[in-house]
């Protein structure tokens, strides 16, 4: 996706997002800071990025990858928006008829009548196969 003649690219990035570089044959990836570092746009390079928390609005954090030519002249910029969305699965943990959002069983499970923690059925079949 790179625009021609481009030979390395930098990447800036929002507060809450988090972005690695990964180079083909390294086992573990490069952290992007806010510092303005450039790498070799060569093949099988991957630029990955998340979000560890909840967007307070949508499209409040953004990525921009500057792409650059021999010399580093800039050529163009690419750049996405993104949202985080906060998913739980709120459960009655402690099986008092109650959902709670925050409940201390729901991290844990025990058996029996006094036991907590989520009873979860899980069907497993081909129903369209």
């Amino acid at each position: 996706a790179a625009p021609a003649g481009a030979v390395a690219f930098g990447v800036k990035h929002t507060e809450g997002v988090s972005v690695d570089v990964l180079f083909r044959g390294r086992a573990e990836p490069e952290a992007v800071s806010g510092a303005s570092t450039r790498w070799p746009l060569d093949e099988g390079t991957v630029l990955r990025f998340s979000m560890s928390r909840a967007s307070s609005e949508v499209n409040d954090n953004k990525v921009t990858v500057s792409f650059y030519a021999d010399g580093g002249k800039p050529i163009n910029q690419a750049g996405v928006f993104l949202t985080g969305v906060g998913i739980s699965l709120d459960v009655d943990a402690d099986r008092d008829g109650v959902v709670e959002k925050n409940s201390p069983n729901k991290a844990s499970w025990a058996w029996g009548p006094e036991g907590h923690g989520a009873i979860l059925l899980v069907s497993c079949d081909k129903e369209f196969p």
